[in-house]
Parts: structure tokens; C-alpha cells; sequence
């Protein structure tokens, strides 16, 4: 009988087979052809036939999102991150740019076969059936977003319905009339679709919605905003994690909630110190680095995500050997600030409103004073009854939670900007 891959994923020994042997095979496929990655080998003096098994992967440098942005502004439009003509590339996206210029990225068949692949592993994972029915509140635009998963659930067989172009409040009616059983969105939207449905009269919780499935910012492995989603929509959470340039390679499993597994059969992981890039011990928080193994078309090899996790040393209930990050994604080292000594994320931060049940929005921005950051938290009641005393409420339970006070300010009801895709309301001073 062929092996499954849920059969690979219960064998340690199997999925670093799988990975040394793709790793080997992407090398030999993308060198000389890749301009960007021959030239950045040369530059290291690492002989690529050297590296043959997994270990060996260090002797390989970092790549970095600045390299990347760097090599398309050099040479637009695509840089010369491409192993093949540019004629055998089928598909384009592009960042959503939420930190700096937008990068576009390209895919060959093969390679967007493989990112199927991908969804076809979340999808298992997440428990998604074939009865479901998807639906997608997404633009549908350049960015790629939940493309992916539109198209591997199409591709598995299962209804799926489009969002795009509509305004929240015919989605929700779509939504319910099609009689979707699965989300597709930012935790954010699932807010702001819960918030809409309660001023139009709508009831989520009698809706067929047994599931959504969340990406694209911290919000799903907070637990106060899942709770919050939850609660809701009386419908399960489930986050998963990517991005445009590295696919999306990690996914919460249906039976282990409260962090996620990493597609390891698709990748190679390595967390380091964010400051030495040396690895950190087992259960330590470090970033993440990643190797793609079947995007050959535009490949990334040990790439700095700035995303901090943590890999869990627990024994896995369900026998899998995958990866799993205990929390998920716990923030991002290039977002963290240091207010008088202690260390926070913007993440930390929405962990504390979103348990306030009279908070609606709220939007951080980051200030500095005498040559030291300050928080500023703008929070925006419910209603203009619940504005009474919030301030005074978020003041408290942010000095108790973070150890320190931040200036909090009170904006009107329905004033703070509501999104669609990430919310952007992490904002620094310049």
C-alpha cells in the first residue's frame, strides 16, 4: 500500500528523508539557472555541491526580504530571483506592502501546483470535509491573500464562493444563503463581520458556519480575539500562517489547538537568536527560518520570516513527528518595542483590549519622548454608553498586564478605520 502523507507525518525519520532528498533536488534545479541565488553563493564562497544533507544546510547564507526588494528595484520588475525565462511563469502576485514597498512574486505551474499541495495538507489538518462549502470575503486582487485557498479547495472538490467586490453586508447575506460552512478570512474581517451582522439584525450563530480559517496577523493565536471570533460566530478558529513570497507552510490542527504544525515534508525550519542567528535550544523562542523545497520557480532558502515561535518539546497526542509551535506565531521581531525596559508587541497589546468587552477598535501608536518610546492607545467604545469610564478600565488592565502605564485616548464610535484584509493599527513614529 502507498504511504499517505498523514502516514510520512507519524515518522521523523521519514520526513528528514524527504526533506535532505527535495533539498538536494531544488539545488541541482535552480543553480546556475538563478541569478540571484548563484551569485549570492559565489559571493559566500560555498561550493553547493557540497551540501548534501540537511546539516549541511548551514553552510548555506540567510536571505533576507531587503535582498529581495533590493534585486527587484535593481531590476524590475521581477529581480532575479526567477530559475526559469520569464516565459514559463503563469501567475502574479504581490505583498500587501504593509512594511514597506510591496514586492511582486511569481509562479511557475509547477510551482503553484505545489502550493495546492500545501493547501491540500492544511486542509486535512484543519478537518475540512468533503460536504464543506467555502466562503471567501477577500478582494480577490493582486495580493494573494487567500488565492491559495480558494483555488485547493477547488481543487479537492468543494463549493467555494468568491467575495470579492461586495460590500460586508451582501456578504453576509451570500454567505448565508449559499449556506457556507467554512471562512476564509483576517481575524480582523471576522470581527468586522460580526460587528456588521449585529447592526443589520444577524444572528451568526444560526448560520451553517461551523469553521473559519484565519490568516495574515496575529489575531488567531491570541487567545482573547479568538474568543472573541468564537463566540461570535459560535464557530471554531482555526489559524494558519504564511506569506506571499514563502507560500503558507504552517496550519492549527483540528485535534491540538493553540499553536500550529509546519508542513515539514514542503519545508525546512530553523529557529535561531534573532541578534547571533545561531539556533536556540529546543522549547526557546527564536525566529524562524525557512526553506521552501517545491517552489523552484522563485525558491527561498533559509529565509529571515521575523516571525518569533516557539517549537514545542511536548509529546504530540496524535503521534504526528511534524513541527509544532506552541501559540503559533508569537509576534514579530521587527515589531517589537522596548518601553522603558520591558519588551512588547503589538500583539501583547490586543491580547489585553480584546478581553475588554467595550472596546470596538483600537489603533497603537508608537511615540518617542526624551529619546524613549511611549505607547499611545486609542480605543473606541462600543456604544457612546460604554464610553464611560473605558478609559480609565483600559489604563488599569494595560499598567496590570504590561507593567507599565500608556496614555490611552477615546475616539467616538465608528470612528477608527475598519479593514478588510490586515489590520494597520500598529503605527510608529517618523
Amino acid at each position: 500500500m502507498d504511504q499517505t502523507i498523514e502516514d510520512v507525518w507519524q515518522s521523523r525519520e521519514l520526513i528528514e528523508q524527504i526533506q535532505a532528498r527535495r533539498l538536494a533536488e531544488m539545488l541541482e534545479a535552480i543553480i546556475p539557472r538563478n541569478r540571484f541565488y548563484t551569485s549570492k553563493f559565489e559571493a559566500a564562497g560555498v561550493d553547493v555541491a557540497s551540501v548534501k544533507t540537511l546539516e549541511d544546510l548551514r553552510k548555506l547564507p540567510l536571505t533576507t526580504k531587503q535582498e529581495l526588494v533590493d534585486s527587484q528595484t535593481q531590476q524590475p520588475p521581477y529581480g532575479a530571483n526567477l530559475s526559469y525565462p520569464s516565459t514559463s511563469y503563469t501567475r502574479l502576485h504581490q505583498t500587501s506592502g504593509t512594511t514597506g514597498r510591496p514586492m511582486r512574486w511569481m509562479d511557475t505551474a509547477a510551482s503553484w501546483d505545489w502550493i495546492m499541495e500545501c493547501w491540500r495538507q492544511i486542509y486535512l489538518l484543519a478537518g475540512l470535509t468533503k460536504h464543506d462549502r467555502l466562503f471567501f470575503p477577500f478582494s480577490f486582487g493582486p495580493f494573494i491573500g487567500f488565492w491559495a485557498a480558494f483555488e485547493g479547495a477547488s481543487r479537492l472538490g468543494n463549493f467555494v464562493i468568491a467575495g470579492g467586490g461586495m460590500s460586508t453586508e451582501i456578504r453576509l447575506h451570500a454567505m448565508i444563503e449559499n449556506e457556507a460552512t467554512v471562512v476564509c478570512c483576517t481575524p480582523t474581517y471576522a470581527l468586522r463581520m460580526a460587528e456588521v451582522a449585529a447592526q443589520e439584525g444577524i444572528d451568526l450563530k444560526e448560520s451553517s458556519v461551523r469553521m473559519l480559517i484565519v490568516a495574515g496577523e496575529p489575531g488567531g493565536a491570541i487567545p482573547a480575539t479568538r474568543t472573541r471570533i468564537e463566540s461570535a460566530w459560535d464557530a471554531r478558529v482555526i489559524d494558519h500562517w504564511g506569506m506571499t513570497e514563502i507560500a503558507s507552510l504552517g496550519v492549527e490542527s483540528e485535534d491540538r489547538p493553540g499553536g500550529m504544525y509546519l508542513l515539514e515534508t514542503e519545508m525546512i525550519a530553523e529557529i535561531v537568536d534573532p541578534e547571533t542567528l545561531e539556533p536556540v535550544a529546543p522549547g526557546e523562542v527564536g525566529e524562524l527560518l525557512i526553506t521552501n523545497l517545491g517552489r523552484l520557480g522563485s525558491p527561498l532558502i533559509r529565509y529571515r520570516t521575523r516571525d518569533l515561535v516557539q517549537a514545542s518539546t511536548d509529546e504530540d497526542p496524535s503521534g504526528r513527528k511534524l513541527q509544532w509551535l506552541a501559540g503559533g506565531i508569537l509576534g514579530r521581531s521587527d515589531d517589537m518595542v522596548t518601553v522603558r525596559g520591558n519588551n512588547v508587541f503589538p500583539s501583547s497589546v490586543e491580547a489585553v483590549l480584546r478581553e475588554i468587552d467595550a472596546v470596538a477598535e483600537f489603533r497603537i501608536d508608537v511615540k518617542t519622548v526624551r529619546a524613549m518610546h511611549e505607547l499611545c492607545i486609542t480605543v473606541e467604545p462600543t456604544t457612546e454608553a460604554e464610553a464611560e469610564g473605558l478609559q480609565n478600565v483600559v489604563k488599569a488592565s494595560l499598567r496590570k498586564r504590561l507593567g507599565f502605564a500608556c496614555e490611552v485616548a477615546l475616539a467616538d464610535p465608528g470612528e477608527l478605520p475598519r479593514f478588510e484584509l490586515k489590520g494597520r493599527r500598529f503605527h510608529r513614529e517618523t
